[in-house]
């Protein structure tokens, strides 16, 4: 359900931006987007602002999980009718990469091939902690014009720095797994399975925009 809600909102959002193509006097073709700037920043800070409450408060996951999936929706939907307007065909390309890693990371987590064991967890969440600190001192250099490169680069570095990132995403989905597992295994109350849903949800988001990411260097390359 909440993949729906994200994926409705998405849609929407995909239909407010318009895509006004152009011809420079020397003959180039460009490409000028106009989105509504006020929701997407609106959608990213709800959204942010429910995944923390959440975090702290999981019993407010029922109420909030519809919230952030809707919020995400909108920022989803610009981002990606924005990397279609440039590269055509990837978000397409990136939703069908995202489900096959999904799948391929249930598969191996339910027969066994990876294993959630406590130093894979500490592994994980160890770096997932480092990147996201990476990624918020990176936005605070960018204020000032000084964000690394690689970031958004095509080279190779930047090619290998996405790969790490997505499938450091990827890991994560198995730390979903096993979280769902454990509150079941422990019958949890009810208000657990929207929490381990929002989990899910937030980890695939990710994951999807680190490969939609990834494919735009590849292309670029």
């Amino acid at each position: 359900m909440l993949l729906l809600l994200l994926v409705a909102s998405a849609a929407i959002t995909w239909t407010q931006v318009d895509v006004i193509s152009s011809t420079t006097a020397t003959g180039e073709a460009t490409t000028t987007l106009n989105f509504p700037v006020g929701w997407v920043l609106g959608g990213f800070i709800v959204g942010l602002v429910s995944m923390l409450v959440a975090t702290f408060k999981p019993a407010l996951s029922r109420f909030l999980a519809p919230v952030y999936a809707i919020a995400e929706g909108v920022v989803l939907g610009a981002i990606s009718r924005a990397y279609d307007a440039e590269y055509s065909g990837i978000v397409l390309q990136a939703v069908g990469v995202t489900a096959a890693v999904f799948f391929g990371m249930l598969f191996m987590y339910r027969t066994g091939i990876i294993k959630v064991t406590n130093r894979f967890r500490r592994t994980v969440m160890g770096l997932t902690v480092g990147v996201a600190v990476f990624y918020l001192v990176s936005l605070v250099f960018s204020m000032f014009g000084a964000t690394p490169s690689f970031i958004s680069s095509a080279s190779g570095f930047g090619i290998l720095f996405s790969v790490f990132v997505a499938g450091l995403a990827a890991f994560n989905l198995a730390l979903d797994f096993d979280m769902i597992d454990w509150a079941e295994k422990n019958k949890m109350p009810a208000y657990m399975e929207w929490f381990c849903a929002l989990s899910l949800l937030v980890t695939l988001v990710w994951l999807y925009l680190e490969i939609l990411r990834l494919l735009a260097k590849l292309r670029e390359k």
